[in-house]
């Protein structure tokens, strides 16, 4: 199957994707937030201590030494919804299995830091799973897990 876009239109598209605040990261604050837990994203760690965390994750619990990702499907290569685009296959081969190694070193980096590290699948926020999601860091921030 071809793409149905023209290149000019699919290169628009492609650009527009932004990797920061997107809707299921956004919907996961509030979740979180109206949970009673409170966070840094990114930015505002940086802001605060004048210094990247490796990877820049998407929610910092420093006291409780956590820090969360938000991966997207497509981007990280979801076992579940990851579909492989018909076209540009090597290109898009070679950039997933980039994204998966440097998220391997990033999670390792940040463990070999004294962070514990939770990946959520972007999947995983859909149909309401921000409730549940939310409680999984919650009990992470109260030392277990669900």
């Amino acid at each position: 199957m071809t793409d149905t876009k023209s290149k000019e239109a699919r290169s628009r598209n492609m650009r527009a994707i932004v990797s920061r605040n997107t809707v299921p990261e956004l919907q996961l604050r509030k979740a979180l937030w109206h949970a009673g837990c409170r966070f840094f994203t990114a930015e505002g760690w940086q802001g605060l201590k004048g210094t990247k965390l490796t990877g820049s994750p998407d929610l910092i619990f420093p006291s409780s030494r956590v820090v969360v990702f938000v991966d997207g499907c497509f981007w990280h290569g979801c076992p579940v919804h990851y579909t492989e685009p018909d076209d540009n296959r090597d290109y898009w081969k070679a950039k997933l299995e980039r994204n998966k190694a440097r998220d391997a070193l990033v999670t390792n980096e940040l463990q070999s830091q004294g962070w514990r590290v939770l990946r959520v699948w972007e999947h995983d926020l859909r149909r309401g799973g921000f409730e549940t999601v939310a409680r999984t860091i919650r009990g992470m921030l109260e030392g277990f897990s669900d």
